[in-house]
């Protein structure tokens, strides 16, 4: 028997096969991944996860691939660091990072989801994969692209980061910037899918892509000894990181590999695109879009595809949604690089400031643990920090003139 039913709409229940396909017919609800967790049970276990690569096909029992995967060998498995000096500095006692900026390839979890994306359109025999990004997706689609010898085109807002652009275009793929935010591109990009037949990573692809999030969690679990902690604190964009944090800590719970989980969610977004926050704070049954304006623009969709679902995940874990300006922002990229030697991107520091916030507040106890999703590596973004750090000193090669500027130091 397979582990995979096939899809079903989360909204109705509708059952589909296992097919491209991401939207119910019916009530025009988002589809998902239907496993089989009786067969699951019957072949995973902590030995077997242990016994397993050392990356994020450990838990391939949980993924929605057929055979062996084809893509992302080397992708997860990324460190779980126990953050001292940023406890001290927050007061907290047990603070960790889960620090995907040095994920691979391409140095951020979305290696995770395209791995599992990629290995699912080999199997439905695509021979060109897509996506709509607002960078990191970007960066890794290309990258995987290069490795599978798939042929890539990917489309971005026109005003992304330097540092994105060329760290998709290194991969040789075609790269479209559209003049619009990530919601313009991703709307264009449901047109383009219904005419090319592509596999859109995070479109068509999407119920097998977003369930390559759920690794970071059954990573952070098991490096914790097969512990869930009290707190976990993580940045959205469109959403679903969050919606496949609490399918994996139910999934570890229903397959006996944890006890119930008792770890409340948390979700951060900036100040200047925040709906999902939003929704959660005023109370709100839907998602409304928002405009962005942030520099946290690996964040910056204004009309989240899992938006709600976010919402339900974060409430029902107990969880709280905090902003975070985008001057937190950058104060916080500086105090986890000075205190943990961690250079994270703009999502990193939304997910630490609002972190910040909800210790200050109360909301995450001080003497609980807590463990923080830095999702991307800094070198992304290093626009965000132009003028916002100390200059380098400047002097003739000459021992006086350090002597003077030592002096001159005090």
């Amino acid at each position: 028997m397979e582990k995979v039913l096939g899809l079903k709409c989360r909204e109705c229940g509708e059952k589909y096969p296992k097919e491209p396909l991401h939207v119910c017919e019916f009530c025009f609800g988002p589809l998902e991944v239907d496993y089989d967790y009786e067969v699951i049970q019957k072949s995973i276990s902590r030995h077997s996860i242990e016994s397993g690569p050392e990356s994020m096909w450990r838990y391939a029992d949980l993924l929605p691939v057929d055979g062996e995967p084809t893509d992302g060998e080397h992708t997860g498995f990324t460190p779980l660091i126990r953050a001292k000096n940023l406890a001290d500095a927050l007061g907290v006692k047990v603070l960790y990072i889960k620090d995907d900026t040095v994920c691979h390839p391409t140095f951020s979890f979305k290696d995770r989801v395209v791995a599992v994306a990629l290995s699912k359109a080999k199997e439905f025999d695509f021979d060109t994969v897509s996506c709509a990004s607002t960078g990191n997706l970007a960066n890794a689609v290309a990258a995987h692209a290069a490795i599978a010898k798939l042929n890539c085109f990917i489309f971005i807002p026109a005003d992304l980061e330097v540092g994105k652009v060329v760290a998709s275009l290194v991969y040789g793929p075609t790269v479209v910037g559209i003049t619009g935010n990530y919601d313009d591109v991703n709307r264009l990009c449901s047109e383009i899918g219904g005419v090319y037949p592509w596999a859109f990573v995070n479109i068509n692809i999407r119920p097998f892509y977003a369930e390559g999030s759920k690794t970071l969690c059954f990573e952070l679990i098991e490096q914790l000894g097969w512990e869930a902690p009290a707190h976990i604190v993580a940045p959205a964009a469109g959403g679903s990181l969050i919606t496949k944090i609490g399918k994996a800590l139910k999934e570890f719970h229903t397959l006996g590999l944890i006890d119930k989980p008792n770890t409340k969610i948390h979700v951060a977004q900036a100040e200047g695109c925040g709906p999902i926050v939003n929704t959660y704070k005023e109370n709100g049954d839907f998602v409304k879009p928002v405009r962005p304006n942030t520099i946290a623009k690996s964040l910056a969709i204004g009309n989240p595809a899992d938006g709600i679902y976010a919402v339900d995940t974060v409430r029902n874990s107990g969880g709280v949604g905090e902003h975070a300006t985008d001057g937190e922002i950058v104060e916080a990229i500086k105090l986890l690089a000075a205190t943990e030697g961690i250079f994270t991107e703009t999502a990193g520091g939304v997910t630490l400031a609002a972190a910040k916030k909800l210790i200050d507040s109360g909301h995450i106890g001080r003497d609980e643990s807590i463990v923080l999703a830095i999702t991307g590596n800094g070198l992304k973004t290093v626009e965000a920090l132009q003028d916002k750090t100390d200059k380098p000193y400047t002097i003739p090669p000459q021992l006086n003139a350090f002597r003077k500027l030592m002096t001159e130091m005090g």
